[in-house]
């Protein structure tokens, strides 16, 4: 049994890193500075775009284009570094982990049935 910060480290951020390394490099970025901007390795941006890290969820249409504004944002400077982390907690937010452990074939902690610390 997993509690629900586990799943959210294994899945679900490494799911938006990867649509975020796709959507910066389908803007022209090169691995490298994607690599750099994310705080990331090459190797890991490669695993990312080539869909070898980050796969087995699925995130909603809405959470994609999010993603990809936020990208575009990055991009084109009108978003910093410093702004990855609360938008990735933001995006984060927006995901129910119950339904990402369903669907990855986890079963939630019992405790955290009653738990206030997660939104969901």
């Amino acid at each position: 049994m997993k509690p629900p910060c586990e799943i959210v480290v294994w899945y679900v951020i490494p799911a938006i890193r990867a649509e975020l390394a796709k959507s910066l490099i389908s803007y022209g970025m090169k691995q490298k500075d994607v690599s750099e901007l994310l705080d990331i390795t090459q190797p890991a941006v490669s695993q990312y775009t080539t869909s070898k890290r980050g796969k087995g969820i699925d995130l909603s249409d809405e959470l994609l284009a999010d993603i990809g504004d936020f990208a575009y944002k990055l991009y084109n400077g009108e978003a910093q570094k410093c702004d990855i982390i609360s938008k990735t907690c933001s995006l984060c937010s927006k995901i129910n982990t119950r339904d990402v452990a369903n669907k990855v074939g986890l079963e939630l902690s019992a405790q955290c049935q009653s738990c206030i610390n997660c939104k969901k």
